[in-house]
């Protein structure tokens, strides 16, 4: 990639160039596979560790959406320039490492590899279909991110209530529904780069890798609540 993040003309709007959305998403794609690295080295180190362990209830989700909004602010501060990778990658490694609690725990299950495997193939596949779809569908889904975005903040809220209340079926249904918000989120972001709506890649890998990682984390969630067998 280039020292210089280059970011389109946003004046532009949808009237970039076919090889500009593709160099965008090209762009897009090999950062995403990147980001993966810190994303499995941080949750390595935090199940080999357990140094997330002691994050339970208020103090997690006060360290997870203070570190997460903070990156988050970071990444959109630096995207216009070759700071944001590192910056994006570092968020990267720090959600792994939030990931790893969870991951302990189905890993604690007889058949925890096999579900986290089985996650892991279930969100590839929800990636794929939604890239086809993306591809194939010529309507303008621009939209759907006002109601994609009321539908993730509702979902926030109950999962913040659920952190307190540790209801297993609040769970379970917080669950299957952040696997469909962000399944649609996925198709809603992917759309935008080949549309030419999104034209800086760090911002779009931003948006797709949060796809990921909800749909992913929520599998697993469901996964362990639904499959995990104990000795």
């Amino acid at each position: 990639m280039n020292d210089q993040v280059t970011t389109l003309n946003p004046s532009a709007g949808y009237g970039i160039s076919q090889e500009e959305r593709h160099k965008v998403l090209r762009n897009t794609y090999w950062l995403l596979a990147l980001s993966m690295i810190p994303t499995v080295l941080g949750a390595w180190i935090g199940v080999a560790t357990g140094i997330t362990q002691s994050l339970r209830g208020g103090v997690g989700l006060i360290v997870f959406l203070g570190g997460a909004f903070a990156f988050m602010y970071a990444i959109e501060k630096t995207k216009h320039s070759a700071a944001g990778v590192p910056v994006l990658l570092a968020f990267t490694f720090f959600m792994g490492l939030m990931l790893s609690r969870l991951i302990g725990m189905v890993l604690g299950f007889k058949n925890g590899t096999e579900l986290v495997m089985t996650a892991f193939a279930g969100t590839a596949g929800v990636f794929f279909v939604m890239a086809s779809l993306a591809s194939v569908i010529k309507r303008d889904l621009s939209g759907m991110g006002k109601w994609l975005m009321v539908g993730a903040l509702v979902l926030m809220v109950g999962a913040i209530i659920n952190v307190f209340v540790g209801s297993t079926a609040g769970m379970m249904a917080i669950s299957m529904a952040a696997i469909g918000i962000f399944s649609a989120y996925m198709l809603y972001d992917l759309k935008q780069i080949l549309d030419g709506g999104e034209t800086n890649y760090i911002s779009a890998t931003l948006a797709l890798y949060l796809d990921i990682f909800n749909v992913f984390q929520s599998l697993l969630a469901l996964l362990g609540i639904m499959g995990g067998e104990r000795d």
